[in-house]
């Protein structure tokens, strides 16, 4: 099992995974996940990651359907300026690849920043710690277990 997996279950949170068989040449790993989870795409949540200030490194957790907001990241995280972070840096502070980054469980715990709009859903989705599985959970679990600030950074 993974990290995200893990934690989730140590912490005694309920939720549910969906697995699905992961298409390598998919434009979108969340889009990907809504159509073969006969989803809609807006309860499917990306994990990004992001530097406020150029130091902090930070999770923003948005609709797969929507773009991220820096400027709002920034304010969230009462920083002036949020970039997003290169790849090979957000694997190595997160201990998980691209396309299956987990907003839990990580190699560092990160702050994280939910858009407010995963609030009008009884349960969403993130990715579980891997491409192609998926963790169905209650956003106010998800904000328990991370700790999460909840914000509207999302462009839509």
């Amino acid at each position: 099992m993974t990290p995200a997996v893990r934690a989730a279950e140590a912490a005694k949170i309920a939720f549910t995974l969906h697995r699905y068989e992961h298409d390598p040449d998919a434009d979108s790993f969340g889009l990907e996940a809504a159509e073969k989870l006969d989803l809609s795409p807006n309860r499917i949540f990306k994990t990004l990651v992001a530097r406020v200030d150029s130091n902090e490194f930070v999770f923003a957790v948005v609709p797969v359907t929507e773009r991220l907001d820096l400027k709002k990241l920034a304010a969230a995280a009462g920083g002036k300026k949020a970039d997003m972070a290169d790849p090979t840096a957000a694997e190595r502070a997160t201990g998980y690849v691209v396309g299956g980054i987990s907003p839990i469980g990580g190699r560092r715990r990160l702050h994280l920043f939910l858009d407010e709009s995963a609030l009008a859903f009884e349960t969403v989705f993130v990715s579980a710690g891997q491409r192609g599985l998926q963790m169905e959970l209650s956003p106010h679990d998800l904000i328990r277990l991370t700790g999460a600030t909840t914000a509207a950074i999302a462009v839509r």
